[in-house]
């Protein structure tokens, strides 16, 4: 510090013997000049710190980092909002942080391999099926240097260096909690997901199944449809479904296809209609959480999703110091329970 120096000012040549570098180098990074490499710029700034230089210090020397998030199926109302959060992020982030958006036509495991193998960035965001083609694209990433952070579904076990989304055994859970507490009687209940290739729908699945068997006597998951998040295919299974089993209670559908539910309900093949209980906040759900259609809604929190995988990203590319990063951290991403009296006015999106 300036006082160890018996009170004299510190000076540029007292940074560069520190840093050990010339003083032509600390007077191009004290002044932002450029023509200064990363590491010598680190090293002329960190020396400036330690030495109580007393004027107003630059940004350390950046790179520039590219991230490429890649969503498929960009109709589906969850990666619509993750679409506007990454959007809206980007233009909060410093100049050096670039947000790239690939937008698939599908889900295949084929089709994001694809586009992992060509994507030309410094990183990856994506959600992904848990696949041996899945596992294979991003290992090779890591092999050439390419960070990889999954949201919304993960594929634990595979060289993406983290996950920024929620825990879906959780959320699975507490579905069939509420459902066993806010249902008319027990019952059978017919869960509606994507498929079983996701792990975050697997993950729901295996919750509220595990739930039920366990502390809800009575109730027990009837069958499990595959409506691969399509309106009409889900809205066509639920009804046969629900001749099959004219005593169903509660629908659980812990993917997209929700306007395929309410109109499968409103068919009103059940003698009673069923408990809905889906996911995610959109002006679909909230108008079916307002007639009284659907009881509760679990949300994902696209918007902390979107920041933890940023920051994820950049920590990875010591972009911030020790504890630093663009937004508040967070370790886990909550889920978030809507009903018809606490929607959001006006919504968010």
């Amino acid at each position: 510090m300036a006082s160890k120096r018996q009170g004299r000012r510190v000076t540029i040549t007292d940074v560069a013997e520190r840093a050990g570098v010339g003083t032509a180098s600390v007077d191009r990074v004290l002044n932002d000049r450029g023509n200064v490499s990363e590491a010598v710029s680190k090293r002329v700034l960190q020396a400036a710190k330690e030495l109580g230089l007393r004027r107003m210090l630059p940004q350390a020397h950046r790179r520039l980092i590219r991230i490429d998030v890649i969503l498929a199926r960009p109709e589906l109302p969850l990666i619509a909002r993750m679409g506007f959060e990454f959007r809206r992020i980007a233009t909060s982030l410093d100049r050096s942080i670039v947000i790239h958006r690939t937008v698939l036509e599908d889900e295949r495991p084929e089709t994001l391999a694809k586009a992992l193998a060509k994507t030309g960035c410094d990183a990856v965001v994506s959600y992904m099926q848990d696949h041996p083609l899945v596992h294979a694209a991003v290992e090779e990433l890591s092999a050439r240097g390419i960070p990889v952070v999954t949201v919304i579904s993960d594929v634990p076990g595979s060289a993406r260096i983290g996950y920024a989304g929620t825990d879906h055994y959780r959320a699975g859970r507490s579905a069939g909690y509420f459902i066993s507490r806010m249902a008319r009687k027990p019952g059978p209940v017919i869960l509606l997901c994507n498929h079983l290739g996701f792990q975050s729908h697997a993950d729901r699945v295996r919750g509220v199944t595990q739930f039920l068997a366990e502390k809800a006597p009575g109730w027990h998951v009837a069958r499990i449809v595959e409506g691969g998040d399509d309106r009409a295919r889900s809205e066509l299974q639920l009804r046969e479904a629900f001749h099959a089993e004219p005593d169903t209670v509660a629908v659980y559908n812990v993917g997209a296809a929700n306007i395929g539910v309410a109109r499968a309900i409103r068919a009103d093949i059940l003698p009673d209609r069923p408990l809905f209980v889906g996911h995610e906040l959109t002006r679909n759900t909230a108008a079916f959480l307002r007639e009284g259609l659907m009881s509760l809604t679990i949300d994902q929190s696209p918007e902390l999703q979107v920041r933890l995988a940023v920051n994820i990203l950049l920590r990875h590319f010591e972009f911030f110091d020790a504890g630093q990063g663009a937004f508040p951290p967070e370790t886990e991403v909550p889920i978030v329970l809507y009903g018809p009296e606490n929607l959001p006015n006006p919504l968010p999106f």
